[in-house]
């Protein structure tokens, strides 16, 4: 089993990449400012809650945000395929 602080810090570095990877985009491509932060701010909740699921924290966590019921864009939907199919 992978220890604890390992665990941390593979999470840490891929979120760091993924936080790249979408300041590379923002830079080439004309993108909203809001949609930036708004993608921004729900990949630091996945963060946490990863980070959670490893070292669970005294307390519940509450998510506050109502859902909403959108489509997600074709490329995400590309890229969660690829995810759950391993490739």
């Amino acid at each position: 089993m992978i220890e604890t602080q390992t665990m941390k810090t593979l999470i840490r570095e891929l979120f760091e990449r993924e936080a790249l990877s979408i300041g590379g985009l923002a830079a080439t491509h004309a993108i909203d400012d809001e949609v930036v932060w708004s993608l921004c701010r729900n990949l630091d909740q996945i963060r946490l809650r990863f980070l959670r699921q490893v070292e669970p924290a005294s307390g519940s966590f509450e998510d506050s945000r109502s859902r909403l019921k959108l489509k997600p864009h074709p490329a995400v939907q590309e890229l969660l395929r690829r995810i759950r199919e391993n490739k």
